[in-house]
């Protein structure tokens, strides 16, 4: 799914001659329109029978998603959220004891059963606002609405869909992610420091003291433990990377944000706490959703120095990072060798070194992992030699990994060092 997601918008952009990020981009703000037109619909009646203001709402949801996520707009995690709020929507509805459309229960459920196709953890948010309402509702009905069934369906399709048509997922991807990529992550310690923790926990904290005196609302409740769902997701997952914590803090500061709509009256030192808490939060967010970009290597640099090396060439890197090559081939009409990104096997493997011994049986499964990638990039060389090669030691040192693999160290040997830029070998074939 995390594939499929962005294949619409390459079929388009190759139709009509655009880059693929522009009409990625639109899509994704075609879907925060309709997402948000669809919610407003399933919620129009029961807002204006309690009196609340619907549009401040809607342009705050706007801005959690189509500003907040700053650089991760786009990621599963934003795409998810859009497609999660329908059912949110129809759910608040339920717990208010409304009955909604059909045409409402089908969205949400497909809705929730695409946002779940992306990650499992994703089940956990929703699972957590289901919860939280039963328990609200002393009543088990909201687990047993069609559309959590119609979600259900859509998993299971995409599940089998994913046996039928791409066997080679569950053969030799899923064993290497369970033996290698869930190893390598952050402590709890690590995880409980990163700015997330403390924009979600303010974000909680200040819906708690706004909250209305006696029961909490039911919206309020869902929205917050849907997102209480999702921090636990974040910790799961374990990397600590800044857009998987955008469901937890969106959805925490849309429910801050209905709290304060359903509060009435509020009183100045109160709404001057509102409105400071939404402006923080919002800021660092934002702040927090750029951190890992602009610490990452900008490969921008590199592009007029390439670009210098004649009109097209096939370009290789020998690195683990993921936007050295990307969006650069793109931008400069080049062409990608390898049928990888970059060598994230051999990146995760070094990590894991650097950690800490292995145990003598992990060791061999995961240079057997290594080993395979190694022999597609030769494969790769072999039948497309590249005419510029970018060997990263400014993410790693990738040419002592060049020099302990001699096989495809002695494959570019006939490659000069061009220039270097910000520990970036850019190395040219000679003629």
């Amino acid at each position: 799914m995390a594939v499929l997601i962005y294949a619409p918008g390459v079929v388009i952009a190759r139709a009509l001659g655009l880059p693929a990020e522009l009409v990625v981009d639109a899509l994704v703000f075609a879907a925060i329109f309709a997402s948000l037109a669809i919610s407003s619909a399933i919620l129009r009646n029961a807002l204006a029978r309690e009196g609340l203001p619907g549009w401040p709402l809607a342009l705050l949801a706007f801005a959690i998603l189509g500003v907040l996520p700053a650089k991760t707009f786009g990621q599963r995690e934003h795409i998810a959220v859009i497609e999660l709020l329908p059912a949110l929507a129809l759910y608040a509805l339920r717990a208010k004891g409304d009955r909604p459309p059909l045409w409402a229960i089908l969205i949400a459920g497909i809705g929730a059963g695409l946002a779940m196709a992306f990650k499992p953890y994703f089940a956990i948010g929703i699972f957590c606002g289901l919860v939280a309402l039963a328990v609200h509702a002393r009543s088990r009905r909201i687990f047993f609405g069609p559309e959590n069934f119609i979600a259900a369906a859509v998993v299971a399709a995409y599940a089998l869909g994913v046996v039928v048509l791409y066997p080679g997922f569950l053969s030799t991807i899923a064993p290497m992610v369970r033996d290698l990529y869930i190893l390598v992550g952050a402590s709890l310690v690590e995880l409980l420091k990163t700015p997330a923790v403390l924009i979600w926990t303010s974000l909680i904290f200040a819906s708690v003291v706004l909250k209305r005196p006696g029961r909490i609302d039911s919206t309020a409740l869902l929205l917050l433990a849907a997102s209480t769902g999702f921090m636990l997701a974040f910790f799961l997952q374990r990397k600590g990377w800044p857009y998987h914590s955008y469901p937890m803090i969106a959805l925490a500061m849309l429910g801050l944000g209905y709290t304060v709509a359903i509060r009435r009256p509020l009183d100045r030192a109160l709404g001057m706490f509102a409105l400071a808490t939404l402006a923080v939060t919002f800021g660092q967010s934002i702040i927090w959703f750029n951190w890992a970009f602009d610490k990452a290597f900008d490969a921008r640099p590199l592009w007029a120095a390439v670009a210098n090396l004649g009109p097209h060439p096939k370009i290789l890197a020998i690195t683990g990072e993921p936007g050295l090559g990307h969006p650069m081939v793109r931008a400069l009409q080049d062409t990608w060798v390898s049928r990888q990104q970059g060598l994230w096997v051999a990146g995760y493997l070094r990590t894991l070194h650097n950690a800490g011994p292995l145990e003598p049986g992990q060791e061999a499964k995961l240079d057997r992992y290594a080993a395979r990638e190694r022999a597609m990039l030769i494969e790769d060389i072999r039948n497309n030699p590249p005419t510029v090669v970018l060997i990263d030691n400014y993410s790693d040192h990738w040419s002592d990994w060049l020099r302990d693999n001699p096989e495809v160290a002695g494959m570019l040997r006939d490659y000069r060092l061009v220039t270097t830029i910000n520990d970036i070998e850019v190395r040219a074939k000679t003629p």
